[in-house]
């Protein structure tokens, strides 16, 4: 396996560090990405299934399709793009497969385009979230704000792809339960997948290059939508 080096600059990383901290307030933490019905139903229920999951939605997924995104409206705004990155945008809006999954994106979302520009100001990021307001996906916006403030793209998509991968882990060890160990255990080896997902994403240079297929995920995230007892909104 060949190695690639990413070099970034201390602002950079301070930046980049501070919007993937589970700190950063964007609400990720109450979705599960249709994983609460899966553990409902018995395919979730071991640590092994748990990787499979989030397998799934990293390589087929929305994993997949946002990293590609992120990706487009990086190389965008970095470009000063702004019809493709607008296009990006428009087309990152409509390409869900549940209501629960359009909020699980348009949600965080909006709430990284606000708190980073209060934390992190940047003009033509505030111009670019306020013509998409309520519109903005995470995954746009996270990559749209990395573009414009230089840090660097695979570092981006690498970033955002292992939160995201976090996030259904750790729906997962309160959902099964899991111990944090096994948690652990479980982000480690969802590596080779982040990886394969990052190189899948910067390939994209175009939005005929992007798709996925996980239709598995979509229906039980359309039958979590009337599950009777849940704790988390996807």
């Amino acid at each position: 396996m060949a190695t690639i080096t990413t070099t970034i600059d201390a602002a950079a990383l301070a930046r980049l560090l501070a919007w993937l901290s589970p700190a950063y307030p964007v609400g990720a933490f109450s979705y599960s990405h249709g994983l609460e019905m899966a553990v409902e139903e018995g395919t979730v229920a071991r640590r092994d299934d748990l990787v499979a999951y989030a397998t799934a939605a990293l390589r087929h997924g929305a994993g997949a399709v946002d990293a590609g995104l992120l990706a487009l409206a990086h190389r965008a705004a970095a470009a000063d793009d702004d019809a493709t990155l607008d296009g990006t945008t428009d087309l990152a809006a409509a390409w869900r497969g549940s209501s629960e999954l359009a909020l699980e994106a348009a949600q965080p979302g909006a709430a990284f385009a606000q708190v980073t520009q209060a934390a992190w100001p940047e003009p033509r990021f505030a111009a670019f979230a306020a013509r998409h307001a309520g519109r903005l996906t995470h995954a746009v916006a996270f990559g749209a704000a990395a573009g414009f403030h230089g840090i660097p793209a695979r570092a981006a998509c690498f970033g955002w792809l292992s939160a995201f991968a976090a996030n259904i882990v750790s729906a997962g060890v309160r959902l099964v339960p899991l111990g944090q160990t096994d948690g652990q255990v479980a982000t480690a080896a969802l590596l080779p997948a982040i990886e394969a997902a990052t190189d899948a994403a910067l390939a994209v240079t175009q939005a005929d290059d992007l798709g996925g297929c996980a239709v598995a995920i979509d229906l039980l995230s359309m039958r979590h939508e009337t599950q009777y007892t849940r704790l988390f909104r996807s």
